[in-house]
């Protein structure tokens, strides 16, 4: 990743059910509703053009045909009616050249929900994610989106698994690489509703040079340069800061011990409000977005 992208990332917290769910392992066709419309109206917003193309991967989700279903409703309900759905379910799908093609015409692309795992393992290493690098590291009008798993896969540590009823215990909490659009932080979705604190906590615990990203549902982020967060929709961002952290004793217990953390860092972000990364550094609603280099 170059030191400062031009394009727009936007990671949301999910609301919509996508399949399975990772904790119970329960597969749930019955709730398809999206996250509050203001959401892919926001979307829509940051791509400065009329009717954008917008292209959706289904990768993550375990019913891909329903989820790409809803999108198009979604998007149609904002006013965009020149949506697209890349029903991804393998690594010689990823190298399709059609497949390609779209991803270098569209104006958006956007990842849904589901297994975050299924992501990092069929885009890993693959020319389509070299090409959607290339567009968010030069273009400053292209945008990269993600919900739930779509979002939480953007960055370079991923959490892909940890229940978090256990999560304050050493090796609960599983971490590998995501798909590296942003080196410096950690996403976690569905953060409040679903209890998840503990588990971000303990990813940067082990990893404390990142900040940690909590999306409560219908809410997300937008990042501009790689550096600036502005929190969107409904609810709240959690920010953690390792950075300071004086104390922890995740390195020297036995897995499955409780783990501590002496001095980490929490901000909560409602909408408007932002945060720079490089700074470490909470800022509100008033920071100018800082010039691309």
């Amino acid at each position: 990743m170059t030191s400062t992208p031009l394009g727009k990332l936007i990671a949301i917290g999910g609301a919509e059910d996508k399949g399975t769910d990772l904790e119970t392992g329960i597969i749930n066709r019955n709730n398809l509703n999206f996250f509050e419309l203001g959401i892919i109206k926001r979307i829509v917003a940051e791509i400065p053009k009329s009717n954008p193309r917008i292209e959706v991967i289904t990768t993550a989700s375990s019913i891909p045909v329903e989820v790409g279903d809803n999108y198009i409703q979604a998007f149609h309900r904002s006013g965009c009616d020149n949506t697209g759905i890349l029903d991804i379910r393998n690594r010689a799908d990823v190298a399709r050249e059609d497949y390609l093609e779209r991803i270098l015409k569209a104006d958006a692309v956007m990842f849904s929900g589901g297994n975050q795992y299924r992501l990092t393992s069929i885009f890993g290493g693959t020319r389509m994610l070299e090409l959607l690098h290339e567009r968010y590291e030069q273009e400053p009008d292209f945008v990269l989106a993600g919900t739930s798993a779509g979002a939480m896969a953007m960055s370079n540590t991923m959490i892909f698994e940890g229940n978090a009823s256990k999560a304050h215990l050493k090796g609960e909490v599983k971490i590998t690489t995501g798909l590296a659009f942003n080196s410096e932080v950690v996403f976690d979705s569905h953060f409040d509703k679903r209890g998840r604190f503990a588990r971000l906590a303990q990813a940067i615990a082990a990893n404390p040079s990142c900040i940690g990203v909590g999306l409560g549902e219908d809410t997300g982020i937008v990042v501009r340069n790689g550096q600036l967060l502005e929190a969107i929709g409904s609810g709240m961002v959690i920010i953690i800061d390792g950075h300071n952290m004086q104390h922890t004793n995740i390195a020297d217990i036995p897995v499955g011990n409780p783990i501590s953390i002496e001095n980490l860092i929490v901000h909560f972000m409602t909408l408007g409000d932002r945060y720079d990364v490089k700074e470490r550094r909470f800022v509100g609603a008033e920071i100018q977005v800082p010039a691309a280099e």
